[in-house]
């Protein structure tokens, strides 16, 4: 998909210096702010500086963290609010201020039934997805993670391909859930779910092209969404426009100079400018400051107009930061020279595979979430004992038997280029496999001699694996009796190369439970909003399920435009 030649949408709009009483930066969850406003009736002004609407919401998976939701309740599910305030209590502890969790909680059915009222989007509960931490105090099993049904961009009309491209852009129309892919992955194992469900969206996808209509899941469907919505509500959407600084007075925050086309404009603001324009996950020297100097450059899945400009508008205006050592952190498939890195979820966890570092050890639960994956490797290098190098290993059967990397079905052969590029090796053995990959062969024999006598009985002794109902979800439930653990018994065996990678930054300007922007000594500095990975994580260094990250833009975003209306 290639952006169109707009330059405002709706199309035609002058680019010139304005006025209005809310101005946004930002078009991925800065649209949930947007719209709140609109809605109570003040003028909006989207800036937005890239090429695309969307942010990293459209690249995402489009989930949802919605506890004590309607959607919930609607769809069978019980999730009293203390349960979930229990749980975020457990979880965050001293990390973030709790009234951030407290106000996230206490707004997001609110949050809900407005994007049902100004958008298309139509949710349901991902049932069964755990929660990240479900064994805590209020944790669930049965998950609180939501999603947007699939969504036909025919209602974005000559503005469809302003939506920014997703992360993995599929061959043929196939509009996949978070709920499908679990299954999907599963297809040779689990035949019964995973064919209908495959045939269901191809069919969905292939049949809507017939009819005119062009369906999408996941993070394209909920940005469609909220991009369908400012259509209808008329919002202004200015494209390639970037913030420059914000402009101040006595009185705080009055509005912003923003950068078209070489052309600086002033955007006076009456009532507050929000900024939701993304981390710093591009801009690799405030990472190589905050986070770690041994980060490869640009490996962040986060869009590429990422480069933290709102947080250092916010800095230049006063603002405290917090959290900047954190990110979404996401193990991924190292890259192709020239390429980005390969999404990689299920993989981790699925029986038949283990990961190594250059030692030839084992350093992890393979099955936790991502960030706390990511913060084990990071723990391990602040210690002194980094992971230079990660290979997941696996054997034939676990090839035949499951999708890798979102490209390779059951039985597909690795490409031939990622041999040639270093990416994967293939042995007949783990003696000759710990020579390709180059690793000392007797501390792999001992790794793999302990995980195989481990996994025959069932149990992961050094990591706990499989011991959280969040590593079961995608484990492969036809292996017993721990669905992530099974031993690599027979050749040939495989390793191919992991980086650590993320969904984007998540440190960012210090708000409160209102999203204002603080200053250093906890005095909000009026007309400065701060939403998404703009701001530092409501949720501090932790991610309690699937979905958190969007969620709070979204429901901070209603929060910030509420208190913007005058209507806390």
């Amino acid at each position: 998909m290639t952006a169109t030649s707009h330059r405002t949408i709706p199309s035609g709009q002058a680019i010139v210096d304005t006025e209005v009483d809310l101005v946004v930066v930002g078009s991925g969850t800065g649209l949930a702010a947007a719209l709140t406003a609109r809605e109570l009736g003040l003028s909006v002004l989207v800036v937005e500086k890239s090429e695309y609407v969307g942010g990293s919401t459209a690249r995402s998976g489009g989930a949802l963290w919605l506890p004590a939701s309607p959607v919930i309740a609607e769809c069978g599910g019980l999730d009293p609010a203390d349960r979930a305030r229990s749980y975020l209590e457990d979880v965050v502890g001293e990390s973030a201020p709790a009234s951030r969790s407290t106000a996230y909680l206490d707004h997001v059915a609110a949050t809900v039934e407005m994007l049902r009222r100004t958008t298309p989007m139509k949710l349901f509960w991902a049932r069964d997805y755990a929660d990240y931490h479900p064994e805590r105090p209020g944790g669930s099993a049965a998950g609180r993670t939501c999603e947007c049904r699939p969504l036909d961009t025919s209602v974005l009309g000559p503005y469809r391909k302003d939506l920014r491209p997703g992360l993995m852009e599929a061959a043929l129309p196939m509009p996949t859930t978070g709920a499908d892919y679990r299954w999907m992955n599963l297809v040779s194992r689990v035949p019964r779910k995973g064919l209908p469900t495959f045939i269901k969206r191809l069919a969905q996808g292939v049949g809507g092209l017939a009819l005119g209509r062009r369906y999408v899941a996941g993070g394209q469907a909920l940005a469609a969404g909220l991009f369908a919505g400012a259509l209808r509500a008329g919002i202004p959407i200015w494209l390639n426009t970037s913030l420059i600084e914000l402009i101040s007075d006595d009185r705080g925050v009055t509005g912003a100079v923003v950068e078209h086309d070489g052309t600086r404009l002033t955007v006076t603001a009456r009532r507050g400018v929000v900024l939701a324009a993304g981390g710093f996950d591009h801009n690799m020297d405030m990472r190589w400051q905050f986070q770690s100097p041994s980060l490869a450059a640009n490996f962040s899945l986060g869009a590429t107009s990422n480069t933290g400009d709102a947080i250092r508008a916010g800095q230049a205006a006063g603002a405290d930061t917090a959290l900047m050592d954190q990110s979404w952190w996401f193990p991924a498939v190292a890259p192709m020279p020239g390429s980005a890195p390969a999404v990689m979820l299920a993989e981790r966890s699925l029986p038949g595979s283990f990961i190594v570092d250059q030692h030839g050890r084992r350093f992890a639960n393979e099955s936790t979430d991502y960030m706390s994956f990511g913060q084990r490797l990071l723990a391990l290098e602040a210690a002194g004992t980094p992971v230079q190098t990660m290979w997941i290993v696996f054997d034939q059967q676990y090839r035949n038997s499951y999708v890798f990397a979102a490209e390779l079905f059951p039985r597909m052969p690795i490409p031939k280029d990622w041999y040639a590029a270093g990416i994967a090796v293939r042995a007949e053995s783990f003696t000759e496999l710990a020579d390709r990959m180059r690793v000392p062969n007797d501390e792999f024999s001992l790794t793999a001699t302990r995980f195989n006598e481990s996994a025959f009985a069932g149990e992961d002794p050094d990591f706990g694996r499989g011991r959280s109902a969040y590593d079961r979800y995608y484990g492969d439930p036809t292996v017993t009796p721990n669905p992530n653990l099974r031993p690599l018994v027979r050749g040939p065996f495989y390793a191919v190369k992991m980086v650590l990678s993320d969904l984007g930054t998540c440190g960012g300007l210090r708000a409160d439970d209102r999203a204002r922007v603080l200053r250093s000594d906890g005095s909000a500095i009026a007309g400065l909003y701060a939403i998404g990975n703009t701001a530092a994580n409501a949720f501090g260094d932790k991610y309690p399920g699937a979905g958190a990250t969007i969620a709070q833009g979204l429901v901070y975003g209603y929060i910030a435009a509420r208190d913007a209306a005058g209507k806390t």
